[in-house]
This record gives structure tokens, C-alpha cells and sequence, in this order.
């Protein structure tokens, strides 16, 4: 028996896109969320909801691999 495979539209496949995305940024704001809970203790915190409002995956990745090589939540 053959699998069919049903049709996406260019709307779905964006919406699905768009979903991904999300997921994303919400994965990497919760692994922020506890690294810098981790080096920097509730201080680090603080700045978590300037961070929150960013929903560009490339920058919170890149703030997510700074938190490594940086001594203070400044």
C-alpha cells in the first residue's frame, strides 16, 4: 500500500515555517533563561525580558554562546 502524501499550500507551508521559528526562539530563551540564571544568579535574570523581545534566532544564538566568555551581566 502506498503513503500518499497530501498537498501542502504555500499558506500551510509558511504557517508551518513560522511555527518552527517560534519553537525556536522559545527554546532558546528558556536555555538562556537558565544560563543565566547558572553564572550569573538572579542578577542575570534581570535583563532576561530585554532578551525575550528579540525574535531573531542568529542573535540569541549568538547571546546564548557569549554568556561562556563573558565575567558580568553588563
Amino acid at each position: 500500500m502506498k503513503n500518499k502524501m497530501s498537498y501542502i499550500s504555500s499558506v500551510e507551508r509558511r504557517a508551518i515555517e513560522k511555527g518552527i521559528e517560534e519553537g525556536k526562539i522559545e527554546g532558546l530563551i528558556e536555555s538562556l533563561e537558565v544560563c543565566l540564571e547558572l553564572k550569573f544568579g538572579s542578577e542575570g535574570l534581570t535583563i532576561l525580558p530585554e532578551i525575550a523581545q528579540i525574535q531573531n534566532v542568529e542573535i540569541l544564538r549568538a547571546i546564548l554562546t557569549s554568556i561562556k566568555t563573558v565575567n558580568n551581566v553588563e
